[in-house]
């Protein structure tokens, strides 16, 4: 498999700053080496030894965690252009699971390049903290529905939130995109039974918010359907004017 060029974390960071060009080329550098996992493959668990983050470079990828009665709670779906396992910054043993949803190609790099990328490039080492608050928020907003909002709000809202982060980085995803997910892994990250995830699909089909055809979501009224998932994109609305200079 060929090698696409550039970086696509740098892409994802370029949706909210204009980058310089040493600034990509310096993102670039961390995804030199690729690694390909097809659906369904583990790129690391909980309480692995861990010591490379990664950027997924294309395909869907999630997050989850295994709770003690044995369930497994997703806590994001990623995208292309993602930075996986930040936490292995922090930790020696991984505190996620991290599993293809698709067939992906992700770019690993040690933590040291990362540490000598931030001394070289302050406003980057601001973006990706920036970048990390973005998912904490979002992260929140997955805990606040879990508790607070109805089952087909929770449905609708990862929904939104696929469509809404494949189509940063990609102008061909319009109204309708790929789901990609099981009824029972929308229900891991929602909290609900695969045949309580049916049903609510099969109520956003009957209001006339969504229509589903050979796994493909388009969306017929995006507008209600926002309103019905209480979703807020935490990419909109930012105030970055606070980001230091760049020096190239």
């Amino acid at each position: 498999m060929l090698r696409v060029p550039g970086s696509r974390f740098a892409d994802r960071l370029n949706d909210m700053v204009v980058l310089t060009d040493i600034e990509y080329q310096a993102l670039e550098r961390l995804e030199q080496r690729e690694r390909h996992l097809r659906r369904g493959v583990t790129l690391q668990r909980e309480n692995d030894r861990v010591g490379e983050v990664y950027v997924l470079r294309s395909g869907q990828m999630m997050s989850s965690v295994l709770l003690d009665d044995g369930s497994r709670q997703i806590l994001r779906i990623h995208s292309a252009g993602d930075l996986l396992a930040v936490s292995n910054l922090v930790y020696d043993v991984a505190p996620e699971t991290i599993t293809a949803l698709s067939d992906c190609t992700v770019a690993p790099f040690e933590r040291a390049a990362l540490s000598a990328l931030l001394v070289a490039h302050p406003r980057l080492a601001a973006l990706i903290l920036v970048y990390s608050q973005i998912e904490r928020a979002a992260l929140t907003d997955r805990l606040a529905a879990l508790g607070r909002t109805s089952a087909k709000a929770r449905v609708a809202a990862v929904l939104i939130e696929m469509r809404s982060r494949a189509g940063r980085l990609d102008n061909s995803v319009g109204d309708s995109f790929a789901l990609g997910l099981t009824q029972e892994e929308i229900g891991d990250a929602t909290g609900l039974t695969a045949v309580h995830v049916n049903r609510m699909l099969r109520q956003l089909e009957e209001e006339g918010l969504i229509a589903r055809e050979a796994g493909r979501v388009r969306f017929l009224d995006e507008r209600a359907l926002a309103r019905a998932s209480n979703f807020v994109d935490r990419y909109e609305r930012l105030d970055l004017g606070w980001l230091p200079e760049s020096r190239g």
